[in-house]
């Protein structure tokens, strides 16, 4: 066939060849234009033309080679336009819902105890999660032969030579600010902590606590109460109440555990509050003499209040989960109730 010939047939096949979509497209310009397409092939038969044609079959083949280029220029424009004109914002369109996420209860919770405690001044600190013996017990006045650290309370964990543990209370951080800061000292520690204990609804080996600390010259209790009342009444409503029991922290001295009135039955009781009108919310107390020596701090100047609370409970009271299981069990039926309202 001679190259005249080939030329008209490739015209016929440029005319005649599918262009609907970019794939498509591309083939076009591969199969006629590409570094091995018919185009190129055909330049490369010039060489077999007599002299006296080539000028004219030349011109020919630059002719098709445009005559592709611009089949190829058009057809893009075409798809472009038609791609825009597809992906063109409808604005009469309704809208499509988009599920709204919520945040975890307890983030929500502890969130809101932290902002409490930082219009009052405290700071937020945080420390590690396996702690060693000195900050987990002994600058906490616990002696050695103190329950609390038998197998069946704490997770001990084996880090090379050094027995270490997870640890059993935020306060370990505490004991880490009284040692790198000088009072006054006013401070927050949020965090999650292990206890080995058996999972059931009431109790878990994991949960999550925020404790504080303050410490200056001529801190009182009165102080301290001052301060658990107004958290009560920024976290349950100003109608919120509190009391004080005494008890036994190894750390405090003396030391007490909150009770908050009960926000369902206004204090008259019912089965939540076990019809005492008081639910507990927390442990607090005078931080004990011992613990400020240990981390060098004088205890004949300065004196100081610690107290710590489990976020859960707190949770638990603000909404009525009687279940710590549900916390941990990402449950999407149980964290959708806690979507805010749009």
């Amino acid at each position: 066939m001679e190259i005249a010939d080939r030329i008209v047939e490739v015209k016929r096949e440029m005319d005649n060849f599918p262009i609907e979509n970019a794939s498509q497209l591309e083939a076009f310009r591969i199969h006629f234009l590409g570094s091995k397409g018919t185009v190129k092939g055909l330049f490369a038969l010039l060489k077999n033309v007599p002299v006296e044609q080539k000028r004219e079959v030349g011109q020919q083949l630059n002719a098709l080679r445009m005559e592709a280029q611009a089949i190829l220029d058009a057809r893009k424009s075409e798809l472009d336009e038609k791609t825009a004109e597809n992906n063109k914002l409808d604005v009469s369109r309704p809208g499509e819902y988009t599920p709204v996420g919520a945040r975890h209860p307890l983030s929500v919770v502890r969130s809101e105890i932290i902002e409490i405690f930082k219009r009052i001044g405290f700071s937020v600190s945080e420390g590690p999660e396996i702690e060693d013996d000195w900050h987990n017990f002994s600058a906490l006045n616990f002696p050695p032969e103190h329950p609390a650290r038998d197998m069946q309370d704490t997770f001990f964990v084996e880090k090379g030579e050094r027995e270490m543990a997870l640890r059993t209370h935020t306060s370990s951080v505490q004991v880490r600010v009284m040692e790198n800061e000088t009072p006054p000292i006013r401070t927050i520690s949020p965090g999650r902590v292990y206890r080995n204990e058996a999972i059931s609804a009431r109790a878990h080996c994991f949960f999550h606590q925020v404790e504080g600390l303050y410490i200056d010259k001529d801190v009182s209790f009165a102080d301290l109460k001052q301060t658990l009342l107004y958290f009560a009444q920024e976290i349950f409503g100003e109608q919120a109440q509190i009391r004080l029991r005494p008890s036994y922290f190894p750390f405090t001295e003396p030391s007490a555990e909150v009770d908050v009135s009960c926000s369902i039955c206004s204090g008259k009781g019912c089965n939540v509050c076990k019809y005492t009108g008081w639910l507990e919310i927390l442990g607090c107390g005078m931080v004990d003499p011992n613990v400020l020596e240990a981390s060098n701090i004088d205890s004949k100047t300065y004196s100081g209040f610690a107290f710590g609370m489990g976020i859960e409970r707190i949770a638990q009271l603000k909404y009525r989960v009687n279940d710590l299981r549900l916390y941990s069990e990402n449950d999407v039926r149980f964290l959708k109730q806690f979507t805010p309202e749009m």
